[in-house]
């Protein structure tokens, strides 16, 4: 039986690994590799790693834990379930293994709209988050895709970036009267055809091409198209969750469910990775403090 199993290899569940390694708890750790940065070429905000490659981060955190023999296999946990031991999960090749406690770091995964064009942009000019990655775009035309209050929200926060932010929602803004005065305010432009690609080369947005054949130059587009939970491993465990989708945790990362803890994106809205690891930091520090008083009352 391990003391601590966490799903999750990101900065979340590496950081919470390195606190129990070094609190000689036996933990492991299950990585399927699969991250929401992997199309990032840098990571930024990360005190001495700004502008670090996200895969030499996780390679430095891997490489760190191997003195206090935390184990890590690159496998999917498919199941999970509380167990008169702790909790009980199961791999997709069907093996199964207990730990005393659970932490769940398997953060979230962002919406991607189906516009032709995205793919080959995504991460290198087409991003969701303006503090992780607006400063390398800086002054640049910058464009914003979504509906609604929250894509209104994210246009004019860019202003901080940029002079010249457009805000283009491919179809009905879904925007109030006071949204639309706001954004006129502040002189954030807004489209709503519908658009038809985007179209730029080695990663780079030129132009936003709408099905009426106009053209709209952008160095750069930020998505406001919201996220999904990257695993359903917190429904599986009866996790509450908040009205915006994150689960439900405590100061110190716990949840609802005894035993059983939480960190990362998958719990909070400020999704940076310095944020994550200090989270991970955190639920180490209390699962630690939990299996104390498990083992010695």
């Amino acid at each position: 039986m391990y003391d601590v199993i966490i799903v999750g290899g990101g900065p979340a569940g590496l950081s919470a690994a390195l606190i129990l390694g070094r609190c000689r708890r036996r933990t492991l750790i299950f990585d399927d590799c699969r991250y929401r940065n992997a199309g990032a070429p840098a990571l930024h905000g990360f005190l001495t790693r700004d502008g670090l490659p996200p895969q030499e981060l996780l390679r430095l955190g891997r490489e760190q834990l191997a003195p206090y023999g935390v184990a890590v296999r690159n496998e999917r946990v498919q199941q999970a379930a509380v167990c008169e031991d702790g909790f009980r999960i199961m791999l997709e090749s069907g093996e199964a293994l207990v730990s005393r406690k659970l932490l769940l770091a398997t953060g979230v995964q962002d919406r991607i709209p189906s516009v032709p064009g995205i793919d080959e942009l995504y991460g290198r000019s087409v991003f969701h988050c303006p503090y992780c990655d607006a400063w390398e775009v800086r002054d640049q035309a910058l464009g914003v895709y979504g509906k609604g209050p929250n894509a209104a929200g994210l246009a004019l926060s860019l202003k901080t970036w940029s002079r010249d932010v457009v805000l283009c929602t491919d179809g009905s803004s879904r925007l109030a009267p006071a949204d639309l005065e706001r954004l006129a305010r502040h002189e954030v432009g807004i489209r709503t055809q519908r658009i038809r690609k985007l179209e730029g080369r080695n990663g780079v947005l030129e132009r936003i091409v709408f099905d009426s054949g106009e053209t709209l130059s952008r160095g750069a587009l930020f998505l406001s198209t919201g996220q999904t939970q990257r695993s359903d491993l917190a429904i599986q465990l009866g996790c509450k969750f908040t009205r915006k989708g994150a689960v439900l945790t405590g100061s110190l990362e716990g949840t609802n469910v005894p035993g059983l803890y939480v960190a990362g994106d998958a719990s909070r809205d400020v999704q940076l990775a310095i944020v994550a690891a200090a989270e991970g930091a955190k639920a180490g520090f209390a699962i630690n403090k939990a299996l104390d008083v498990q083992t010695r009352t």
